[in-house]
Formats: C-alpha cells, sequence, structure tokens
C-alpha cells in the first residue's frame, strides 16, 4: 500500500490520530508535504462532523499545496468528502473524479483508488462504471490492490439492498476473496465474511450461513451485527436457545456502545 500517512490512521481513534497527525505535521519539511498532512487533519474534522474546521484546515492545506500533484489530489479528496458527509454529495463528484484523473497522471494508483471509490458511493448512478474502473485499476496497479475490497463491498451492498441477493453473494464472495489477500486487515476480513453469511440467509441458506457467522463471533472484537446476524441465522435453524444468547449478546454490546 502505497500511502505514506496511511500508517498513522486508527478511523475507530480520531483523537490518536490527530495527535500522531500533528507529531507528523511536526516533522514535515516542505510546504507541500505540510498540504498533505493538514488535509488528514481536515478529515479528522470532517469525521466530527466539524466541518467549517475542516474547510479551515483544506484553505490552509491549498495555500501550501502549489503545483505538487499528491498535495493537489489530497485537497480535492478530503473536500470532495466534507461536501458528501455534510450533505452535498452532487457537488463532491467533480472533485472527485478531478483527484482520479490527477492521481492517475502523476503515478499514484492508491489515491486514485480511493477517488474511484469515492465516485462511485457518492454518485449512485456512477457506481457501476466507477466500480469497473477502480476495480480495474486495483488488478493493474498493485498499489492500488487493496482498493478491490472496498469497492467490491459497496457493489454488493447496492445489489443486496435492492433485493438481489444472487447477485450480491457473487460480489460479496468477491470481496472476501480480495480482503484474505490482505491479512494485514483481519477485521476487514471478518466484516466481509459477515456479509457473505448475511446474504446466504437472505438466500434461504441459513446452513451454510451460521459456519461463517460463527467464524466472524469467535475471531472479532465483540461486534454486536456479527451476533445479530448469527441470532438470525440460528432462529432459522430452530436453534432457538443459541438465537437467544446472541439476540441478548448483541443487545448488550449495542447497550454499551449507546452509552458510551
Amino acid at each position: 500500500m502505497r500511502d505514506r500517512l496511511r500508517s498513522l490512521w486508527n478511523f475507530d481513534d480520531l483523537g490518536a490520530s490527530a495527535r500522531r497527525l500533528d507529531a507528523q505535521l511536526e516533522h514535515e519539511h516542505s510546504d507541500p508535504g505540510r498540504a498533505e498532512v493538514l488535509t488528514q487533519l481536515a478529515r479528522v474534522q470532517g469525521l466530527r462532523g466539524d466541518f467549517d474546521g475542516c474547510e479551515e484546515l483544506l484553505r490552509q492545506a491549498e495555500g501550501l499545496a502549489g503545483d505538487d500533484p499528491v498535495a493537489r489530489v489530497r485537497v480535492d479528496l478530503e473536500r470532495g468528502r466534507k461536501l458528501r458527509s455534510s450533505g452535498k454529495a452532487e457537488a463532491s463528484v467533480p472533485l472527485f473524479e478531478a483527484a482520479f484523473e490527477r492521481a492517475h497522471r502523476s503515478g499514484e494508483p492508491f489515491l486514485a483508488g480511493d477517488a474511484a471509490h469515492m465516485v462511485a458511493i457518492a454518485d449512485p448512478d456512477k457506481l457501476l462504471e466507477w466500480t469497473e474502473r477502480g476495480l480495474q485499476l486495483a488488478a493493474s496497479e498493485p498499489e492500488a490492490a487493496y482498493w478491490a475490497g472496498p469497492l467490491l463491498n459497496n457493489l454488493g451492498w447496492h445489489h443486496f439492498e435492492t433485493g438481489d441477493y444472487d447477485a450480491a453473494l457473487e460480489v460479496f464472495e468477491r470481496a472476501l476473496e480480495a480482503r484474505e489477500r490482505d491479512p494485514e486487515n483481519p477485521d476487514e476480513v471478518e466484516i466481509a465474511r459477515y456479509a457473505v453469511g448475511k446474504t446466504l440467509r437472505a438466500l434461504g441458506r441459513p446452513g451454510e450461513a451460521a459456519a461463517l457467522l460463527e467464524h466472524c463471533v469467535a475471531n472479532s472484537e465483540p461486534d454486536p451485527y456479527f451476533h445479530e446476524e448469527l441470532a438470525e441465522t440460528y432462529a432459522a435453524l430452530g436453534r432457538s436457545g443459541e438465537a437467544r444468547e446472541h439476540a441478548e449478546a448483541a443487545a448488550r454490546l449495542q447497550s454499551r456502545g449507546a452509552a458510551r
């Protein structure tokens, strides 16, 4: 994976991510380098819902970026994410498309993959086109291979939500294969496995789903969605005692999450 700042991120702990990025900012020796880090600090603010703070940091980054292609790509990506998250998805799409083209021209396949995946989720009318573009990039550029998992995951949920469970299963199985090629992200592997299991149950195949979901529960941090789906699967199999046990576990985890 080629993104020099990616290792500083933990999306489950924005505070720690911000502290690492602040420290990195102090070690940057060029204006474009500082601009790159500022875009990531802007992303933290966007994820916190502070869109004004996000935009202020992006303006600072823009002033430092100059003509540096990587810094410019990051500014477009994060401004696009800010717009989408603040309810302006339509306005975000041209920024993601511009980021893709600039990253592709500049030999930055990881960032190009990120941009393709953002177009696909920001514009439902472009989902299929940009998923395919992203998958082609992931297949041809090892540094963009990571994006096959997210792209396939999003496409699978599109099919699932429209009720096309056969298509969803085929895509989710491909997503699981892609995730398993990236063992450094075990949580994402289990999320992909969960999606396959959930779809198998929706197709009336709970016996096959159960083994996958049991694996998710056994090999992940406690997750209410995994327990909830396993409860539904056990109920479909007539295993009412085990279904109740996992439904109660899901409820406890959801209650703890709401209390935080």
